[in-house]
């Protein structure tokens, strides 16, 4: 198998490199180191989220959506990947899909004024 650079080294040092790729805002550079870490650790949400974060942020919406779901399966009560799959739904212009999603995420914060919706 070719190694590259997006899936050489440790997990601990691609996470490392996908968190510097997003944090540069290089969103599709991380979303290769990312993809190729969470199937090898599938069970961590970390890399999951950001993977989901960074497939939003480059408009790959369908796949940040899938990621997304996979979390709020294993973890229903993930308030941010709630929050984050309702942004993905709005963006998709699903918004009653994505309203149930942002009204979870908002009563596991506390915000029961629906301030979520507003500062989008």
């Amino acid at each position: 198998m070719d190694t590259t650079y997006y899936d050489h080294g440790t997990p601990a040092e691609r996470w490392e490199r996908a968190r510097m790729f997003f944090d540069a805002k290089d969103y599709a550079a991380a979303a290769r180191v990312l993809g190729g870490l969470v199937e090898e650790v599938p069970e961590q949400t970390g890399p999951r989220l950001l993977l989901a974060r960074a497939y939003y942020h480059s408009a790959q919406l369908r796949r940040a959506e899938a990621e997304l779901r996979v979390v709020v399966e294993r973890d229903p009560v993930e308030h941010y990947a709630r929050l984050m799959l309702g942004r993905t739904l709005e963006r998709q212009g699903r918004q009653e899909e994505a309203d149930s999603h942002l009204r979870i995420a908002a009563a596991f914060t506390g915000d029961f004024a629906g301030d979520f919706a507003e500062s989008a």
